[in-house]
C-alpha cells in the first residue's frame, strides 16, 4: 500500500462485521501497528451481557478510555490503523440509554467527557487526523452468523434471545451514524456482498478500492483541494464522490 501522506485508517463496523480481522490485513500491508477493539481482555464485557442495565455504564467508560488512548497514540505516529474508533463510542452508549439501562445524568457525564476527549485528541494534534473511515456494512443475518460462529457464549441469541433485537437495533443506527459521520473521508464495503472472513481473496479486492479511494484523496490533495477542516470534509470527500 502507498503509504505517502496517510497517517491513521479506521475502520468501523458493527459487531461482527470483521473489523478486527480487516484491522489485521491492512495494517500487516501498512507494515504498521494496529489497535484492536478491547473485547478478549476486557473483564465487563461479559458482566454486561448477563445484566445490561447495571454494567451498561461502566462498560461504555471501558471502551471509552480505551478508545480515547488507542486514538492519542495512533496520532502520534504515522501509518496506523486502528479497529473501532472513539467515534463509535457515542453509537454504542446512546443506543443503551435508549433503552433504558443508563439515567439521564449519567447520559450527561458521559457526553461531556467524549467531548473533552475530543477537544483533546484535536489541541493535542492539530495537524493530524484520521485520513480514511472504512465502514463494513453487513446485513443482520451475516451479523448474527459471525457472533455465532465465533463462539462467546454471552453473545449467543441462542441463550438470551432478547439479544437479537439489540443486534438489529444496533444494526440499523450503524446506518444513520456512517451517514452522519463527518470527522474524515469515509467509504462503505458490502460485507455480505465481498465476504472476506469467509474468502480471502475478497482481501485483495478491499485493498484495491481502498488504495482507489486515497489515490483520489490524494490527487485532490496534490491539487490544493484536500480540506483539514473537518466540519467540510464529508461535503468534500464522502464515500460518493
Amino acid at each position: 500500500m502507498d503509504k505517502g501522506w496517510m497517517r491513521v485508517l479506521l475502520i468501523a463496523g458493527t459487531i461482527g462485521a470483521g473489523k478486527s480481522s480487516l484491522t489485521d490485513f491492512l495494517s500487516k500491508e501498512m507494515a504498521s501497528k494496529p489497535f484492536y477493539e478491547n473485547v478478549e481482555d476486557n473483564d465487563v464485557l461479559p458482566l454486561f451481557y448477563s445484566n445490561p442495565e447495571r454494567y451498561a455504564f461502566l462498560l461504555q467508560i471501558f471502551f471509552l478510555n480505551k478508545s480515547f488512548l488507542g486514538m492519542r497514540e495512533a496520532l502520534s505516529n504515522d501509518d496506523n490503523v486502528i479497529d473501532r474508533s472513539i467515534y463509535e463510542d457515542s453509537l454504542m452508549f446512546h443506543l443503551n440509554a435508549d433503552l433504558g439501562r443508563i439515567a439521564p445524568l449519567e447520559v450527561e457525564q458521559y457526553d461531556n467527557l467524549l467531548n473533552t476527549m475530543l477537544k483533546e485528541l484535536e489541541e493535542s494534534a492539530p495537524e493530524k487526523h484520521p485520513d480514511l473511515m472504512v465502514h463494513i456494512k453487513v446485513s443482520l443475518d451475516t451479523m448474527i452468523e459471525r457472533i455465532s460462529k465465533r463462539g462467546r457464549s454471552y453473545e449467543q441469541v441462542a441463550n438470551d434471545p432478547t439479544l437479537y433485537d439489540y443486534y438489529k437495533e444496533l444494526n440499523q443506527r450503524y446506518d444513520a451514524w456512517y451517514e452522519a459521520f463527518d470527522v474524515c473521508p469515509k467509504m462503505q464495503i458490502d460485507g455480505d456482498q465481498l465476504d472476506f472472513v469467509e474468502n480471502e481473496e475478497n482481501l485483495s479486492v478491499i485493498l484495491g478500492m481502498i488504495q482507489e479511494k486515497l489515490a483520489t484523496l490524494r490527487e485532490n490533495k496534490q491539487a490544493g483541494r484536500y480540506c483539514t477542516d473537518h466540519a467540510m470534509a464529508k461535503g468534500d470527500f464522502s464515500a460518493d464522490k
